[in-house]
């Protein structure tokens, strides 16, 4: 049995980290005997003719491809794509946008086959028993299959309870250099589970109102492990890392007494940090919190049942910026029972968080399959404007309430953007003048680096343009690079100046090296760490 496991495109803009989900699944399938490969378009070059050649080369039995909201459109074209090349590979979706529109799904894209619902490391494994055992999908749990022209789904399958019985992320399959090289963190899991029932949030359905916890030990050895990878951050990407005050604090007091010193962040609610959970947080290396806080109107904020209160919002913030921790909060606008005064109350209350030392954005509200938001936007008095899951990114509206309507909405998304802007181009005028702050500085020339190297990766200019003839010289002489970044200025649109900055950058940083071939070399990405 072999399965390939795909990662559509997804913008680099919104920060992702490698594809954690997968390598879980990948983990799974390995351990199951199931040869496993991944295949992630978020830092390679996606086209069906470079699909073709993998699915040639590796002859899957099964193609599983993941997909949020927003990748869905990506993540449907690979299928497509999969059925076109070869009708005989079996095509698995999974991931919280198909888990809670799977029929409807289905039915508007024939080539999907089965849609695996929920938490999958279980349902993928008897997936790939199945698939080489008859096909007998109707014995399975948490699926929804094709058999003919009619669909069948299965009963439910309940949440994992012992987390730490699944195995390690197969990491070693995903091209973590590539991340790094993006300045992307990677991230770990210490919980899954979630109590609360926040109307716009898929959550809790998604993997169980149950918390269910990792062994703190467990945690802590694979934090170590990250931390030897050396990218620039590490994520804790529970929804509530701090909610059970006494896990969070044997993680970080593990970390410490390993010495482990690499800087890390993760979410919270603003109601479950503590002085003494922060300071510990602090203390092993965290430097920033992110707070969900949606809205800055108490009467939104029982509407949506968030559970929280301003006070507590402000209280945390406090308390995150007394230890030396960067709050970061995040407003959801277009929420039930928007009105051009909640929207100024919001973003009032944003700028004076700023004053204290937080910094903030805004989301515009997408109200994604298996909200509540979604399935009673008439109870909640919410218009949705558009199924075109490609606008579901949360930047733009696509929802209006009875009193506030997209062009309000945007105006404050687009002037919050336009501020960011402003600064950019306020700090790279301050470079000109070499009157920028050392922070300023690195922050513009980091993401020049970002949207660069991203670039290169899309365009696959590196792998196109990185041979040459010895006679360059070697790396540290700068001739290697020179010689490279002559070959891409001719077939790039891209300075020179910035693309010697870049590349010399990358290498240093070892994320781009020069291999010896045939008479020559060729520079590459270090693609596996």
């Amino acid at each position: 049995m072999r399965f390939l496991l795909i990662n559509p495109y997804y913008p680099i803009s919104e920060t992702p980290s490698p594809p954690l989900g997968l390598a879980y699944l990948a983990a799974a399938l390995e351990e199951a005997g199931v040869a496993v490969k991944i295949l992630d378009f978020v830092v390679f070059p996606y086209s069906k003719k470079y699909l073709e050649s993998e699915l040639g080369d590796f002859l899957p039995d099964a193609v599983g491809v993941t997909a949020v909201t927003m990748s869905f459109d990506k993540a449907i074209r690979v299928v497509k794509d999969v059925k076109e090349i070869n009708p005989e590979i079996l095509t698995v979706m999974g991931g919280p946008h198909v888990s809670f529109c799977a029929e409807e799904t289905m039915t508007a894209y024939p080539e999907l086959d089965v849609v695996a619902l929920g938490e999958g490391e279980k349902t993928i494994v008897d997936l790939a028993a199945e698939t080489d055992n008859g096909r007998n999908w109707g014995k399975m749990r948490g699926i929804v299959y094709r058999d003919g022209p009619r669909l069948f789904s299965t009963p439910t399958r309940e949440s994992l309870m012992d987390v730490d019985s699944l195995p390690l992320p197969a990491r070693h399959l995903i091209p973590l250099g590539r991340y790094r090289a993006l300045g992307m963190p990677v991230s770990l899991t210490t919980s899954r589970g979630c109590p609360f029932k926040c109307i716009f949030c898929v959550g809790r359905k998604m993997v169980g109102p149950k918390v269910r916890y990792r062994n703190p030990q467990k945690v802590t050895d694979e934090f170590e492990y990250l931390a030897g990878l050396n990218f620039p951050q590490i994520n804790i990407a529970d929804d509530l890392f701090t909610a059970n005050k006494e896990h969070c604090l044997s993680v970080c007091r593990e970390i410490m007494r390993r010495g482990i010193e690499t800087e890390w962040a993760s979410f919270a609610r603003v109601d479950t940090v503590s002085r003494q959970v922060l300071m510990t947080m602090k203390e092993s290396g965290c430097t920033t919190v992110s707070f969900g806080v949606e809205s800055a109107n108490p009467d939104i904020l029982k509407t949506i049942r968030k559970g929280i209160t301003i006070e507590q919002v402000t209280a945390a913030v406090t308390l995150c910026t007394d230890v030396g921790i960067t709050p970061h909060i995040s407003f959801i606008l277009g929420l039930p029972g928007e009105t051009p005064e909640t929207l100024e109350e919001t973003t009032a209350f944003g700028e004076r968080l700023k004053e204290m030392g937080a910094l903030y954005g805004f989301h515009l509200l997408a109200p994604f399959p298996g909200t509540e938001v979604r399935e009673q936007s008439g109870k909640f008095g919410i218009k949705i404007l558009t199924n075109d899951w490609s606008q579901y990114h949360a930047n733009r509206a696509i929802v209006e309430t009875e009193t506030a309507n997209r062009e309000m909405l945007d105006e404050i998304a687009i002037a919050w953007e336009e501020e960011y802007n402003e600064w950019l181009s306020y700090v790279a005028l301050q470079m000109e003048k070499d009157e920028a702050t050392e922070e300023e500085a690195w922050q513009l020339v980091k993401l020049r680096h970002i949207v660069l190297i991203h670039e290169l990766m899309m365009e696959k200019g590196i792998e196109i343009n990185g041979y040459s003839e010895n006679g360059e010289g070697s790396v540290s002489e700068g001739e290697g690079i020179r010689g490279l970044v002559e070959r891409l200025g001719r077939s790039a649109d891209h300075s020179r100046k910035q693309l010697n900055e870049t590349l010399n950058y990358a290498a240093e940083q070892g994320y781009l090296r020069r291999v010896e071939e045939g008479r020559g070399g060729r520079w590459e990405w270090v693609d596996f760490l």
